[in-house]
Formats: structure tokens, sequence, C-alpha cells
């Protein structure tokens, strides 16, 4: 069996089983009254170069003092909003990219995340990166994950894998997408994409994780009779 998009989604989810990520206190917001989206905006942003455990602690920190809405992120002092994400690592910058993107959208869509994301998907995303740094994967992250917008999130596992395997995508953040997303639009309708963009991306992380790792461990990987890395 060839290797390509739609195999390694049928071999990894039977494997893995549904992720159902991007993972969300849902409690809080309802105790709160906050919009979950804007969580998965924060932790798209700080995640940058960092593990989701440091995520984790910075979210609870910001959690702690009930700071997960964009008014509050807007109007709160950058000292305070550095020393609660502190963990996330780059606090500084984070600090920085947090509070530009919650002005932002307080100033712009009056905290409403619906007409955020009720547009067309390109003119979103050229928005989201126009943004001091938002690049092409924060991006697509919190438009697949927040915005449930049917694109296909590239990661630095994502690129290790289509290199060992190898996929013919090439090595460009676009190129990537753009193979992945091809392949599975031809066999699948268009209300079904988002949530295998999801799965799929969620799927390949938890590959990468626990085998396709800088040293694999290629013996175990459920992948490995279709990759060539192991040869």
């Amino acid at each position: 069996m060839t290797q390509n998009p739609l195999t390694l989604y049928k071999v990894l989810l039977e494997k893995f089983g549904h992720q159902n990520w991007w993972p969300i206190d849902r409690k809080y917001h309802e105790k709160n009254k906050s919009d979950p989206r804007f969580e998965v905006i924060i932790g798209a942003i700080l995640t940058q170069n960092t593990s989701w455990s440091n995520v984790e602690k910075a979210l609870e920190n910001l959690k702690s003092k009930n700071m997960l809405n964009i008014k509050k992120i807007s109007s709160v002092d950058i000292r305070i909003l550095k020393e609660m994400i502190k963990p996330s690592g780059f606090f500084n910058q984070k600090a920085n990219r947090l509070k530009n993107i919650a002005v932002y959208l307080h100033e712009n869509y009056d905290d409403n995340l619906d007409v955020f994301f009720n547009r067309d998907i390109t003119e979103i995303r050229e928005e989201l990166l126009s943004l001091d740094g938002i690049g092409t994967e924060t991006a697509d992250s919190i438009l697949l994950y927040a915005g449930d917008l049917p694109i296909f999130v590239v990661d630095a596992y994502t690129k290790r894998l289509c290199k060992r395997l190898p996929l013919e995508t090439g090595e460009s953040y676009d190129g990537i997408q753009e193979y992945f997303q091809e392949r599975i639009k031809k066999h699948h309708k268009e209300n079904e994409l988002t949530q295998i963009y999801n799965e799929l991306h969620a799927l390949i992380v938890l590959l990468a994780k626990k085998y396709c790792k800088k040293k694999p461990d290629c013996k175990n990987c459920p992948i490995r009779k279709n990759c060539s890395y192991i040869k």
C-alpha cells in the first residue's frame, strides 16, 4: 500500500483513535461565560517554540485570574501579563503578541469572534498573518481549531514525517499543505474536511512524539511497512 494522506489518516486513526483537539477547559468558560475560541487563540501563540506542558502552566495562571477573554487581555498591564505567561518561555514576545491580537479583536470586532470568523478563510488568514508574531502555523491553527475552518496545519512534526516516508511534498510550508489538502479533498465532502484536517494533524503529532522522534522507534511504528526511512 502506497503511503499518502488518506492511508496515513486511516492507519493512524485505527491505531490511536480520535484525538478531539484542541484541548479546551469548557467548564471554565461555562462558569465564566467566556468564549473558548479565545483560549485556542491564546494557546496557539503560547505554544510557539515550547512544549504544551509549559503552555498549560501559563493557561492555568491566566485562568486563576479569570483572564481568558479578549477584553481582559487587551486591557491588562503588560508587566502582569508577562509574569502570568512566564512558564511558556519567550514571555516578553508572547505577551506583546497576545496583547496585540486581543486589542485588534477588541477594537475591530468588538470582542465578537463570530463576526471575525464568519468570513472568507483567505481573508481571515491574510488578516492574521498581518499581525505581529503570527506566522503560517499559528494562523492556520487559529483558523482550524478556533474558527472550525478547513485548513491543514503544517508543523515541524509533519515536515519530519514527509521527509522520512518520503512524500513528494517538497519542503515548503505551502507545498506540504497543498499536497495534503488536494489529496484529501478528492475523496471527501467539503463539510468533512475540517474534522479530517483536525484529526490528521493531531494524529501526526502523536505519531511523532511516540515513534517518529528525532531518534525514531521504527521497529514499533504503526506506519513502518510504508516508510522508506526504516529501510
